[in-house]
């Protein structure tokens, strides 16, 4: 019986231990930072590893009242480039975290 309980003690800190790394790293990743880049530099997003778009870069040109519709698509498709990139990064640093590849949204930014 003692046995078990050394075993289960063993468990509930390694879990407890795992669980402090995610914190830090989820921590460290609002703070890092990735960006993508779309129409030829007319548009830029940069998103942080806390999967949330933290700004937006418009170049002048990009501002043509007759043509909203293309401004409107370069800032989804910088927004949702960003943030693929983002969720690598978090993905990245989950893995080096708990040395295990973990799928996105298990152990991944709140």
């Amino acid at each position: 019986m003692s046995d078990a309980r050394l075993d289960l003690s063993a468990v509930l800190r390694q879990a407890q231990e795992l669980s402090e790394k995610l914190r830090r790293v989820q921590e460290e990743l609002r703070h890092r930072t990735v960006s993508a880049t779309v129409g030829g530099g007319m548009v830029e997003v940069t998103a942080s590893g806390a999967l949330e778009i933290v700004a937006v870069r418009v170049a002048p040109q990009a501002v043509d009242p007759g043509d909203v519709a293309m401004l409107q698509d370069l800032v989804r498709a910088g927004a949702n480039q960003a943030l693929a990139r983002a969720k690598e990064l978090a993905q990245e640093a989950m893995r080096q975290a708990t040395g295990l590849p973990l799928p996105f949204g298990l152990g991944g930014p709140a």
